[in-house]
């Protein structure tokens, strides 16, 4: 690359991990909000609650780091125009490859990372995540010790705890068994903490007292102790094997599943199309850097409107990245739509690279411009009979 190449492909770099920062952490937090009943309902810690949502940043950034490239493309071209460098370099004779080069450079750098992201890191956190709601599901901690509720762990066994330490450590605990015919025993310790130990479930109480009444006579004896294990490995619930969704599944997985996985027979359809839509999500940083470019990566005036340019490359590129979505629906119906998925960006892509390399601007290029030209100049006629009807009002 050339000095300058090498300078609009930092600048691009720049602002997409700025972009790109801003838009995960604000779809992370969205999507955070939605797991809150880790930690208010299911008695997880704060730092358990940031690693789970964690695992689903890979999956997220997937998603956005398109649009990443699309507003950094955006961004800097509309710069390079504002600070009249694209008109100095298209004085000077440059080429428009001089400008069109980092471009592709720093598409394909996205499209790499989106390949990397849609084929391996995405799904394995995807997977990872769906094994730590598995447990947290099936955590006898986390579903029925809750402080200060009474909880009913199966019938005739109540459960309550003052409260939740550190560590695991349960204090002001309060058990009541009443599932024996003959005798109702009520155990209370001044802590308590379920260990796994020997293959069983142990809650281990310190300090307490066992009190036995007899069903016959009500008889009482109380019993008090230092240490007490009490076994819970009969109510510990089953069920820990995580079944994975097309979306949480590997591409190997999807390509070649187990004969045996019943999830993979019964919804084989969904499993290609989520194969495909992998294959097919690196195309479209390319396909929208080429749009940005064949709009917005001309030399204008600052006399010429550079908004409606970058208006109707936006809308063309939401608009595609729309069609993905919609033709993705269809695959799991119509298996033959799958291939549209690769059509679609692809079609993009040689459109926008023929538009681009024909010396003379497209008919319908200058259409949408004229379009997006009038439909500027009702929003803005509209705009300025508002603002006159204020003023009159005020006067």
């Amino acid at each position: 690359m050339t000095t300058f190449e090498r300078y609009v492909f930092r600048r691009l770099t720049a602002v997409f991990l700025v972009t790109l920062a801003a838009l995960a952490g604000v779809v992370w937090a969205t999507q955070a909000l939605r797991q809150l009943d880790l930690v208010t309902a299911k008695g997880q810690t704060i730092v358990q609650f940031i690693g789970m949502t964690m695992l689903a940043m890979p999956f997220l950034v997937l998603a956005i780091a398109p649009f990443a490239l699309l507003i950094a493309l955006i961004v800097v071209l509309n710069t390079l125009s504002n600070d009249s460098e694209l008109i100095v370099i298209n004085a000077s004779g440059a080429s428009r490859s001089v400008l069109l080069r980092p471009v592709l450079c720093f598409a394909a750098a996205v499209s790499l990372l989106c390949a990397t992201l849609s084929l391996v890191l995405a799904p394995a956190g995807l997977a990872a995540l769906r094994d730590e709601i598995t447990q947290v599901r099936v955590d006898l901690v986390a579903n029925i010790v809750r402080p200060g509720r009474f909880i009913g762990i199966e019938d005739g066994l109540t459960f309550h705890i003052r409260n939740r330490g550190g560590e695991g450590q349960l204090d002001g605990l309060l058990m009541h068994d009443e599932r024996a015919e003959d005798t109702v025993f009520t155990y209370e310790a001044a802590r308590g903490q379920i260990v796994e130990a020997a293959g069983r479930t142990l809650l281990v109480m310190q300090d307490g007292t066992i009190q036995r009444r007899t069903r016959a006579n009500g008889s009482i004896s109380i019993v008090r102790f230092q240490s007490y294990a009490f076994d819970l490995s009969s109510m510990v619930p089953t069920g820990t094997v995580s079944t994975y969704k097309s979306s949480e599944r590997s591409t190997l997985d999807l390509i070649a599943p187990d004969d045996g996985d019943a999830y993979a027979a019964d919804n084989r359809s969904r499993l290609v199309a989520e194969l495909h839509d992998r294959l097919s999500q690196p195309l479209y940083p390319l396909a929208f850097a080429l749009i940005v470019y064949l709009f917005a990566g001309e030399p204008k005036t600052t006399r010429q409107n550079r908004h409606v340019a970058i208006l109707v490359a936006l809308v063309l590129a939401i608009l595609l990245r729309t069609a993905g979505f919609g033709v993705l629906t269809l695959v799991p119906g119509l298996p033959a739509a799958r291939f549209a998925l690769y059509l679609v960006p692809l079609a993009a892509i040689a459109i926008a690279a023929w538009a681009i390399a024909v010396p003379r601007r497209p008919r319908w290029m200058s259409a949408l411009a004229a379009t997006g030209e009038r439909l500027a100049e009702q929003i803005e006629h509209l705009v300025s009979r508002l603002q006159g009807r204020q003023q009159g009002g005020a006067a």
